[in-house]
């Protein structure tokens, strides 16, 4: 797992999204009760670039790996699992995959391994020396694999709510949407795929989806006409900041690049989606409209009026009396992780002994976009939230792990 994004306001974030397991190499478990479907297997052969070489037609047919020539070492994959030896079949398919050195079988037991939606990105990069060998640099592949993650993470923030600019809003559901996702590179280096589960992360795909094409249909819009109308209306498809900002990465200091959501053979076409997305694909002349969007989405995010209750983390103040600052580790209330909150005399002290008794605080404010959702203006009806015996110890415990905030709590009540 990679760190939490809470703390960041957007660039090259890391979502929960797990590298491509390098154990992926081997064949899965092929007891009968386990063996794929022969369409679901035939389809990633397909979609993995695999070519079919004959075959009894209706029965069964020969696979050889992407690029092979005639006599290569093939697969027999039954049509129907309804002939006598198709589970053998299968079973023998499965141990030739996993023996295979050629990347795409990893893929495709990858694929069989858990029914997953791919979502693959690749960069067109200018030629060099390395590249006319066939493989990228540090930098190129570090740029790509970043430029992926923001990607998926504006999707799973799409998938949890419509907004123009999320911040540090949803993040943490946002994540554990993306818990069970694989993400590796391609065979050359200069492509990447994501393998989200069907079961945890569908609707991250399924909005993703959306959010990409509205996105070409926006920008095209923009460079005809010279208006952004196109991108208000895109942000209910799933088109934010958070997406136009991820879609730059990619496509800063390429040629172009594009993104391709397939959906798990096994799991079928999700509900208004075809069956076959049309590949995406962005290049340096959208750039200036994409910028321009991911300003207006950052400027036209309202503030969003809350009744927040939040653990106090830290307080500070300038001197023994006044107004303070006070950071709160939000446990309802609002879709993020900590708030900072300005709170008059009065309402810092009670701040401070909720602080020093372990008990959380409730405040009403207004969560203002700038800084990602992370302040709190505008501060009232500030007071203590009663909790049962066990939360309170949990907090305590919190509490004495942090022994610098509690000396700060009590400089503050000094005054």
């Amino acid at each position: 797992m990679h760190r939490s994004m809470d703390e960041s306001t957007g660039g090259a974030g890391l979502p929960a999204a797990r590298s491509h397991p390098t154990a992926c190499t081997g064949p899965p478990p092929v007891s009968g009760a386990e063996l794929p479907e022969p369409a679901v297997l035939g389809a990633l052969l397909r979609r993995h670039g695999w070519q079919r070489r004959g075959g009894a037609p209706g029965r069964y047919g020969r696979w050889t790996p992407p690029g092979s020539a005639a006599g290569a070492t093939s697969l027999l994959v039954p049509e129907s699992a309804a002939f006598p030896d198709s589970g053998e079949l299968i079973e023998e398919a499965l141990l030739a995959l996993g023996r295979s050195a050629d990347p795409s079988a990893r893929d495709v037991l990858v694929s069989l391994a858990v029914p997953s939606d791919e979502i693959r990105w690749w960069r067109e990069v200018p030629e060099s020396v390395a590249a006319a060998a066939g493989a990228s640099g540090w930098t190129e592949a570090e740029e790509l694999r970043s430029a992926a993650r923001q990607v998926l993470m504006a999707g799973a923030l799409a998938a949890r709510g419509r907004a123009g600019y999320h911040g540090a809003r949803h993040r943490r559901k946002a994540r554990a949407a993306l818990d069970d996702a694989l993400i590796g590179p391609g065979a050359d280096g200069r492509t990447l795929t994501a393998y989200v589960p069907v079961a945890s992360g569908r609707a991250v795909a399924v909005r993703l989806c959306h959010a990409l094409h509205a996105t070409r249909e926006a920008v095209d819009y923009q460079r005809a006409t010279g208006g952004m109308e196109a991108f208000d209306s895109a942000v209910e498809a799933g088109v934010g900041r958070e997406l136009t900002e991820a879609l730059i990465a990619l496509v800063r200091g390429t040629e172009g690049a594009g993104i391709d959501v397939r959906w798990a053979p096994a799991a079928g076409t999700p509900d208004g989606c075809p069956a076959r997305p049309a590949p995406v694909e962005f290049s340096p002349g959208d750039l200036p409209a994409l910028r321009a969007a991911g300003a207006r989405y950052l400027r036209d995010e309202p503030a969003v009026q809350v009744r927040l209750t939040g653990a106090v983390v830290r307080l500070r103040r300038s001197g023994p009396r006044g107004a303070g600052i006070v950071r709160l580790r939000v446990l309802a209330g609002a879709e993020v992780a900590h708030v900072r909150v300005e709170l008059d005399e009065e309402a810092y002290r009670i701040a401070g002994h909720a602080h020093l008794v372990g008990l959380p605080l409730r405040v009403e404010g207004r969560l203002e976009n700038r800084g990602g959702f992370r302040r709190l203006t505008g501060a009232s009806q500030v007071a203590p939230v009663q909790v049962d015996e066990a939360e309170r110890d949990r907090l305590m415990k919190a509490l004495q792990e942090n022994v610098d905030f509690f000396e700060e709590a009590c400089a503050g009540e000094e005054g």
